[in-house]
């Protein structure tokens, strides 16, 4: 089916003891996919950490931001994404035309793709420090790992289910996830809910492709459970790079080191990881920016 708008909707459950979390994502990956020209493999793994990264980022109070960056000793090599608390995502992968056979279950092989590692959360709070968390990876299916971590690291027990459904033509279908948390004074009633209805959303990318929004996927998980929707936010891929952000790096390189450049390639050409701009520079442009810092 065709991929409605992104959008996150987050709310609490139970008495306040529940809070949850449920996005679909399906544009925001697909622009993830075009501007870094992802194989199936490397499509599925940054997509599910652009989800991931966007139900972390919209925890954060205005102006902060959150990065998570996997490192793993597969041939992905590291994957990172940075979102902020309005839904604005972008990331990359390092490898992005990695692309492995199925998996025995017959999905794409994220886990084998990613391998085993580390997973590092790092939260600017616009503090003296960055707030800064690992956990090593549990299966590299991304979904496990950021449970992992939310529940051993922030000590909070968590849940979260992460998907993208790829199709045979390469072409992003779906995608989307869910995050569930307790809270403080939760009941051992709510837990032993959870857990039978959590196996309910199995293969999530492909129920988003049937048809499912984010309310969906919270009724089939907390029906019956008082559910109470406190905001719901527009996700979309956005990268903060810019013009002026890539003059600074050039002229961090120094001017030796940027005559060089321009002598052998007649040009200075600088490319952002997160979303593959390019910013291209003319020597004369070059020229003028080192006179400006005098």
């Amino acid at each position: 089916m065709s991929i409605e708008r992104d959008y996150l909707v987050r709310g609490t459950a139970a008495g306040n003891s529940v809070r949850f979390f449920a996005a679909t994502t399906g544009n925001l990956v697909k622009e993830a996919q075009q501007r870094h020209s992802l194989s199936p493999t490397a499509c599925a793994a940054l997509g599910r950490l652009l989800t991931g990264g966007a139900m972390f980022g919209v925890m954060l109070k205005e102006g902060e931001d959150v990065t998570l960056q996997i490192k793993g000793d597969g041939p992905l090599g590291t994957l990172m994404v940075t979102a902020d608390s309005r839904g604005h995502v972008r990331g990359y992968v390092e490898n992005p035309s990695v692309h492995l056979p199925l998996n025995e279950k017959g999905k794409l092989n994220v886990g084998s793709a990613i391998g085993k590692g580390m997973l590092y959360v790092i939260k600017d709070l616009k503090m003296k420090e960055p707030y800064r968390g690992s956990t090593p990876l549990i299966s590299g299916e991304i979904g496990d790992d950021l449970t992992y971590y939310l529940t051993r690291s922030e000590q909070i027990p968590s849940a979260v289910a992460l998907g993208v459904l790829v199709d045979k033509g390469a072409r992003v279908r779906a995608s989307g996830g869910f995050m569930l948390q307790l809270l403080p004074d939760h009941g051992d009633n709510v837990v032993s809910i959870l857990e039978t209805r959590l196996n309910k959303l199995k293969d999530i990318s492909r129920k988003i492709d049937n048809g499912m929004t984010p309310e969906d996927m919270v009724d089939l998980l907390l029906n019956g459970l008082d559910w109470d929707i406190k905001s719901r936010v527009d996700l979309k891929f956005q990268c903060n790079c810019s013009r002026e952000k890539m003059e600074q790096v050039i002229v961090s390189l120094g001017k030796d080191e940027v005559d060089a450049i321009i002598k052998e390639q007649g040009k200075i050409e600088a490319q952002c990881r997160f979303c593959n701009e390019n910013y291209i520079f003319s020597p004369e442009e070059v020229s003028q920016l080192f006179k400006s810092q005098f």
